[in-house]
């Protein structure tokens, strides 16, 4: 049977999980600043602010989900978030649609060992606290009954589309593929999980559907986590480029410096814990409970790889 839901945010999730939604026969509804999103049989774009309530509840009336898949620039998340926060809220108090919210790592702070969704939102960083309060705000008005909420959390993303605001994507997939040094902004031998987008959006669809996701928070499926050395060697191998792959670690001193003019490169080097150490997403809890199991990483990488080398065709 076919629903209505509406996903505000058309980026590096928003776009998957739309398209993902329409083939299925639903009625879609994407919501961004500019009306832009998947232009898909089924999806109907719209040009709204979700900061503003009244429009979101608008378009959220008869909708069996709201998606929360915005992501604001990151110097701008104490400002730009709580209004917004506020408003997926108050449009799914006002319209009974479950509001699905697309979380990440960052409230839990460092972490020692696996991050489960029992480890405690310790962040140190802004951003951290900022999506604590967040979850925190939602998970408080689904337990009083005025709503029903549940968070989907995962590690940094890779795949298509994922471009300018992955650690995996244009800095470092088509460097390799063209024989270039790819640029890795951490440690590249130290493990990290990596979170396959269409992952995301699958997980995010199931989460909405099934009431046994409501009221809590869970890890997207996520792979075992490898280092961004390996990762490079198989996208070499994967794209027959040269190998083996070279990587280029920026000096801190030069990201020190970087950060002076660049507000997201200043913002990133809060969070650099994640990458100077292991770290290590655990989502045994959602695989279980839910059957669906990460997609495996070269079959993630050679579809990377793909949609890289048809944009490169598609540029020639």
């Amino acid at each position: 049977m076919s629903s209505k839901y509406v996903v505000a945010g058309a980026g590096q999730v928003g776009h998957h999980l739309a398209e993902r939604l329409a083939a299925q026969g639903h009625e879609v509804v994407v919501v961004t600043r500019s009306g832009a999103g998947p232009r898909t049989p089924g999806v109907r774009r719209v040009a709204a602010d979700a900061a503003d309530a009244e429009r979101l509840t608008e378009l959220a009336r008869g909708a069996a989900a709201l998606f929360n898949c915005v992501n604001p620039p990151y110097w701008r998340w104490p400002v730009d978030w709580p209004p917004m926060a506020a408003s997926f809220l108050a449009a799914a108090e006002r319209t009974g649609a479950v509001l699905v919210i697309l979380g990440n790592l960052y409230g839990y702070g460092p972490v020692d060992g696996p991050i489960t969704e029992e480890s405690p939102l310790a962040a140190t960083d802004t951003k951290g606290r900022v999506r604590a309060r967040m979850w925190a705000d939602a998970l408080a008005a689904h337990e009083a009954g005025r709503i029903r909420a549940v968070e989907l959390r995962a590690s940094d993303f890779f795949g298509p589309g994922c471009r300018h605001a992955s650690h995996l994507g244009e800095r470092f997939v088509p460097r390799l593929l063209a024989g270039k040094p790819a640029l890795y902004l951490g440690d590249p031998d130290q493990p990290h999980s990596w979170t396959y987008v269409k992952d995301v959006a699958r997980a995010l669809e199931i989460a909405a559907a099934d009431e046994r996701a409501w009221g809590r928070p869970w890890h997207v499926p996520t792979a075992p986590a490898v280092t961004a050395r390996e990762i490079a060697a198989r996208v070499c191998e994967l794209g027959g480029a040269p190998r083996p792959p070279r990587i280029t670690v920026p000096p801190a001193w030069l990201r020190r410096a970087a950060g002076m003019v660049s507000p997201m490169l200043r913002e990133l080097e809060e969070i650099r814990y994640q990458f100077d150490r292991p770290y290590l997403l655990d989502s045994s809890a959602f695989q279980a409970t839910f059957g669906m199991a990460p997609t495996p990483l070269d079959e993630a990488l050679a579809e990377t790889v793909d949609w890289w080398r048809s944009r490169e065709r598609a540029a020639a």
